[in-house]
């Protein structure tokens, strides 16, 4: 995993690499999402969530949500086409994968302005 932090005031994201979700149960991936969301980090899935899962994800973030504490999730899933290379480098050079790259917030920090089949903008704030 990899993780990115500007400062005290900053936005910290975790990207999370295919091969570390592989193991893990349904339960043991949505743990880590929330508890990564709910201090405040972007977590940013390599090989997305399956549509179970994400669902599940939805439903434990909905009895989760607390007016003074927690406010939710914002997730957006960027669909890929079918190549052989899935990794992040292979996606920064252009290739594509069959997984599905997923972005996932802080409800109150991060606001999806765009998306189609070729790019997510997202604003992400300090909160």
């Amino acid at each position: 995993m990899a993780e990115v932090k500007n400062g005290d005031d900053g936005v910290q994201i975790d990207l999370i690499g295919g091969e570390r979700m592989s193991g893990k149960t349904s339960m043991e991936k949505i743990r880590m999402i929330l508890d990564g969301v709910r201090e405040g980090k972007i977590v940013i899935l390599e090989e997305g969530l399956s549509p179970d899962e994400e669902s599940k994800l939805i439903e434990v973030t909905m009895t989760e949500i607390s007016p003074d504490e927690f406010n939710g999730i914002e997730i957006e899933t960027y669909p890929r086409s079918e190549t052989s290379d899935s990794g992040f480098l292979g996606r920064l050079m252009g290739r594509e994968s069959t997984s599905a790259l997923t972005v996932i917030g802080p409800a109150n920090q991060i606001e999806t302005l765009h998306k189609d089949e070729n790019l997510i903008s997202a604003l992400i704030s300090r909160k």
